[in-house]
């Protein structure tokens, strides 16, 4: 290379340098590191002592992955028993870094580059481009940072630097001194700086100020419920799929309306049982989801109808209600079963032909049960008369059973002679007031 040309190639790196290292990121850290160079000539014919000269400067700027591109610049007096004279030493560089980072403070890193050096000696040049001590260089080297602060740290590093032209020597250039980061970090990579970012540790969005929005629903993730499900606000970040209100994280039929009541689900017979666990889910009811059984249709179910086999209303437990012309009619038959004084023989036709009455009676009714009450006038004794209406009772019962009326729908009880119909007072009240009375009830 022609000196001129020499000359030209080093002006022009000093002069796009700066514009090459701003036209980076701007968001990426800037690294400083200001020290003193050590030179140390290795060639045969060359014995020199360690050289400490100042000032080392460099810049760099964080790329990606762990790579910085940077220059640096060098000053330093070279002195030594071989040299016929002392030497001024420059050089100027620009170089690619890769740094090994970790969880320690030690951060070692590798690097390479390209540049010109100068071995300046004493004699005056003549030209307005006096290049013929600048020599092109390519070097690599190892280093390492060690933090002191978040920003400031020590910088060590060496490189050997093979300068083969003529008037250069093959040396190693050694350096000390602190690096300073200049700019804002950004831990994440992400282009926002971490003192902007809301999420410094997690690449994210730069309208969500540095968060991430993994599914792309307009809310970060940190926000989300669902974080990789496309959802709305109203439902925090999660699908709502069958439009019912409840996102699908908590909804328990994701994929059918429903209703928070039945978490999700829906009950299309409305009894409270969701459909997915309601045996019926077209028919409302309280048996798994299904309606009780209800065998005669009475609207009465089965486990609550006494006559579950005969139709009858909820108010009589679904039993039918004996007319009130039949029970007037059953009193009016009791009325004239009538028993001597002190007696409780069933006597006469007619009271014969009463009780065959009543008889068929029953049988219309076949889930009816009779109650005979037994009564007498006032006199004698009350526990006597207590005893004589069982005793009626009783033996009008015994009839009927000897018809064939099952004995188990019949149930006689005495009354004695507290409920008088007629005054107790004459022989025809009393007369009267020794009887029988019916009621009906249904099994």
């Amino acid at each position: 290379m022609t000196n001129f040309l020499k000359i030209r190639t080093l002006f022009f790196l000093i002069s796009i340098l700066p514009i090459f290292l701003l036209a980076q990121n701007s968001i990426n850290p800037w690294e400083l590191k200001l020290g003193i160079n050590i030179i140390n000539i290795q060639q045969d014919n060359i014995s020199n002592d360690l050289n400490i000269g100042v000032p080392s400067v460099s810049i760099s700027r964080y790329i990606a992955g762990g790579f910085s591109i940077g220059g640096q610049y060098s000053m330093n007096k070279i002195t030594g028993a071989s040299l016929t004279s002392d030497l001024s030493y420059y050089s100027l560089d620009g170089f690619l870094k890769y740094s090994i980072s970790g969880k320690s403070k030690l951060s070692p890193y590798f690097f390479a580059g390209y540049g010109f050096s100068s071995f300046e000696d004493e004699v005056e040049k003549k030209g307005f481009f006096p290049s013929s001590d600048v020599s092109e260089t390519s070097f690599a080297g190892i280093g390492f940072n060690i933090d002191l602060s978040e920003k400031i740290g020590i910088n060590v590093n060496s490189a050997y630097r093979n300068a083969d032209e003529s008037k250069a020597f093959k040396h190693f250039q050694h350096v000390v001194g602190l690096s300073i980061k200049l700019g804002s970090l950004d831990s994440d990579g992400d282009g926002i700086s971490d003192k902007n970012d809301k999420c410094p540790e997690v690449p994210g969005l730069e309208e969500f100020l540095g968060c991430p929005d993994t599914d792309g629903d307009g809310i970060i993730d940190k926000e989300d419920q669902c974080p990789d499900q496309a959802g709305s606000p109203e439902m925090n970040g999660c699908p709502d799929s069958d439009g019912d209100g409840i996102a699908d994280n908590v909804d328990e039929c994701p994929d059918k309306a429903g209703s928070a009541d039945m978490n999700g689900c829906p009950d299309s017979d409305g009894d409270g049982v969701s459909d997915e666990e309601d045996a019926c889910p077209d028919e409302a009811g309280e048996n798994d989801g299904c309606p009780w059984p209800d065998e005669d249709g009475d609207g009465v179910p089965d486990k609550d109808d006494q006559c579950y086999k005969t139709k009858g209303p909820i108010s009589n437990r679904g039993c039918p209600e004996v007319p009130q012309e039949i029970m007037e009619v059953l009193n009016t038959f009791g009325s004239s079963i009538n028993f001597a004084a002190s007696s409780d023989r069933v006597i006469g036709s007619k009271t014969i032909n009463v009780i065959n009455q009543i008889k068929k009676l029953l049988e219309e009714y076949p889930n009816s049960t009779l109650l005979i009450e037994g009564h007498t006038s006032s006199d004698g004794e009350e526990d006597f008369n207590f005893i004589l209406s069982e005793k009626r009772a009783n033996s009008v019962m015994d009839y009927l059973i000897d018809l064939g009326v099952d004995k188990n729908r019949l149930e006689a009880v005495g009354k004695g002679e507290l409920d008088p119909l007629h005054d107790n007072d004459n022989p025809w009240g009393r007369a009267r007031n020794r009887r029988v009375e019916f009621k009906t009830k249904f099994n």
